[in-house]
């Protein structure tokens, strides 16, 4: 059995398509290829922007003419990640994908589920000639994981509709009305390449086997963050021994919490025993600490050749207190929803450049503006006293509850109906381009749902076969519900 043979079976149909069309942010060239193609083979009215948006329009079904029109939104981009060993070129390569208990998921990348079932969803109900809606409108952004510039970029006269759906959280049986805000904070150190000196014992450190996870939505788990635990032994080791430092990387995307991170280092030959030692105190500490969330974590040390230079060991220091002195996890819960990360902060990556910098990445979020800037603000003192140049990103806008919506309503009577429950009506921490939506069309009536989607920006991202049918269900049920203007 292949994902072809799943049902909804045409859901299925559209995510395999998207799954064989290499897709990453700011490389979208070939699925937006793919989506100019699809309309025409469907004889669909469509248009793209300079950022290429996608806007695919579909007229109403008969006796449906008088429903407002509705927007139906995902992004095309996805999260490419893999795991060490893995041989995949995600610039060329399809995604292969295996059913696995009820569930699908990649093998050994990021499986595209974040936001390819929801495009899927849209693309299937354009194809679809037996499902009642009114006239709609499906957009497609692009490069929504990298900095949502598509959203950013979309002009206030694309649109047409009044009720927006996005299709791009990862919760079946919850419906959200609400996302926090978002701001990079980047810190740059620059340093100076220093002969390497005699006696010194010189190994390779790596962390690796943490589980990852969405930066956002997974922020609460207490994931471990490979960053912080490499930077954690090295830090004891130049406490104790004075460490010196040749390399450092960890982490790849703003967005995730990094799963691995490795350092080439050297301390003098007299403390070699040392550096096993401390690894063994350690490791089991940091095991026990993270057991039920990440019990895979591993770490390894080995000797190896001696480096061609060092990082001035000013910099070094400045580089391993300010990483042990960064916040990352929960800063703060909401008072408002019971249960939300009202302000997180991720430290995200650590990336040798070749013009002699390292550049240090973090993301903050939050559902208050003033909290976001605090959050980013914190980050960037603890860099700046290490002596690196920081910068913040513009960041983007939350989106602020309506529990008087419209749109919402229809929606939870539709589930009701289904299911003979209430869905759950949240906010999410993680990012969603919505706030961006309602600063340029602030009419829209928005609401967003998804499939269970688990591990996302991670190599076990995987999306429960089950939730899509009964998300389907739902997205079919509100469409022909809503009632007429």
């Amino acid at each position: 059995m292949t994902i072809r043979d799943l049902k909804p079976e045409i859901v299925w149909k559209y995510f395999y398509e998207l799954t064989q069309i290499p897709r990453p942010s700011k490389k979208e060239e070939k699925v937006i290829a793919y989506l100019l193609d699809f309309a025409k083979k469907h004889k669909l009215e469509v248009k793209k922007d300079e950022a290429g948006n996608v806007l695919i329009t579909k007229p109403a079904t008969k006796g449906k003419e008088n429903l407002p029109t509705v927007i139906l939104q995902g992004h095309v981009d996805m999260v490419c990640e893999k795991n060490a060993g893995t041989v995949h070129d995600f610039d060329k390569d399809p995604i292969e994908t295996i059913i696995d208990n009820g569930w699908v998921r990649a093998n050994g990348t990021t499986l595209g589920a974040d936001n390819g079932v929801g495009v899927a969803a849209a693309l299937a109900i354009l194809a679809s000639d037996d499902i009642e809606h009114g006239k709609l409108e499906c957009l497609f952004t692009v490069d929504e994981e990298t900095g949502l510039t598509g959203a950013y970029a979309l002009s206030n006269d694309f649109l047409s509709g009044d009720i927006l759906i996005n299709l791009d959280t990862e919760e079946e049986g919850e419906i959200y009305i609400g996302c926090a805000g978002g701001k990079g904070t980047t810190a740059t150190f620059h340093y100076k390449k220093e002969e390497t000196p005699a006696n010194y014992f010189w190994f390779r450190v790596e962390v690796k086997r943490l589980n990852g996870g969405h930066s956002g939505s997974e922020i609460h788990k207490g994931l471990g963050n490979a960053n912080k635990i490499l930077n954690r032994y090295l830090w004891a080791l130049n406490n104790k021994y004075g460490l010196l430092l040749s390399e450092i990387n960890g982490g790849n995307l703003h967005n995730a919490i990094p799963r691995e991170a490795y350092a080439i280092a050297g301390v003098p030959y007299k403390f070699k025993e040392n550096v096993i030692v401390e690894l063994n105190t350690l490791l089991p500490q940091i095991q026990a600490e993270i057991k039920t969330v990440d019990p895979k974590l591993d770490m390894k040390v080995g000797s190896t050749d001696t480096p061609q230079y060092i990082i001035d060991k000013d910099t070094s220091d400045n580089l391993l207190n300010a990483l042990y002195a960064c916040p990352h996890g929960v800063l703060g819960m909401s008072f408002a929803i019971p249960g939300l990360v009202e302000t997180s902060t991720n430290l995200a990556s650590v990336k040798m450049k070749e013009d002699n910098t390292i550049l240090v990445t973090t993301s903050q979020r939050s559902s208050t503006d003033s909290l976001k800037d605090d959050a980013a603000n914190m980050v960037a003192a603890a860099f700046t006293l290490a002596k690196a140049e920081v910068k913040h990103s513009d960041g983007y806008p939350g989106w602020r509850p309506n529990p008087d919506s419209k749109i919402l309503a229809v929606a939870k009577e539709s589930y009701k109906k289904l299911y003979d429950k209430e869905p759950e009506i949240m906010a999410i921490h993680a990012g969603l381009e919505c706030g961006l939506f309602l600063e340029k069309y602030p009419h829209l009536d928005m609401i967003s749902c998804g499939p269970t989607i688990r591990e996302a920006h991670s190599p076990a991202e995987k999306v429960e076969i089950e939730s899509v049918g009964k998300w389907w269900n739902l997205l079919l049920d509100i469409l022909k519900s809503i009632p007429a203007k």
